[in-house]
C-alpha cells in the first residue's frame, strides 16, 4: 500500500511540474494542449517500456485474443496487482476491457456515488 501512495504523489508532482513549466507563457489554451501532449508522450514511453519488460520472456502471441488475455491477466496484474474484471469482444476486432475498481481514479471525487462510477473504467481497443 505504501508504494501506491508514493506512486500517486509522484504522478501528481509530475503533472504539476509539467503544467507549471508550460504555464509561464501567454497562450493558456495552447499550453494546455502542450501539457497534455507532453504527458501523453511520457505515458507512451513508460507503457512501451513496461510492455517490453513484461513480454521479454513470453512466447510470441498467435492472435489478438492472446494479446488481450495477456493484457488482462499478466500485464494488469503486474501493474495494478489484480486482473481485469471483464473482457468482452464483438468478434470483429473490438475488445472492451473493464476494471470496476481502477485505483488511479479514486481521488477524482469524494462522494460515494461519484467515486463508485469514476473507478469503473472501460477501455475499447
Amino acid at each position: 500500500m505504501a508504494d501506491d501512495i508514493l506512486f500517486e504523489f509522484l504522478h501528481m508532482e509530475m503533472v504539476s511540474h509539467i503544467y507549471r513549466e508550460h504555464t509561464t507563457r501567454e497562450d493558456i489554451e495552447r499550453e494546455r494542449v502542450t501539457c497534455v501532449s507532453v504527458l501523453e508522450g511520457m505515458g507512451f514511453r513508460v507503457g512501451q517500456g513496461l510492455i517490453e519488460r513484461f513480454t521479454k520472456d513470453c512466447p510470441t502471441f498467435k492472435d489478438d485474443l492472446d494479446i488481450m488475455k495477456f493484457l488482462c491477466k499478466d500485464f494488469w496484474n503486474g501493474i495494478f496487482r489484480k486482473q481485469i474484471d471483464n473482457l468482452r469482444t464483438n468478434h470483429q476486432g473490438t475488445y472492451v476491457l473493464q476494471d470496476n475498481k481502477f485505483t488511479l481514479l479514486t481521488q477524482v471525487s469524494g462522494r460515494t456515488q461519484q467515486l463508485e462510477e469514476s473507478t469503473k473504467v472501460s477501455l475499447q481497443v
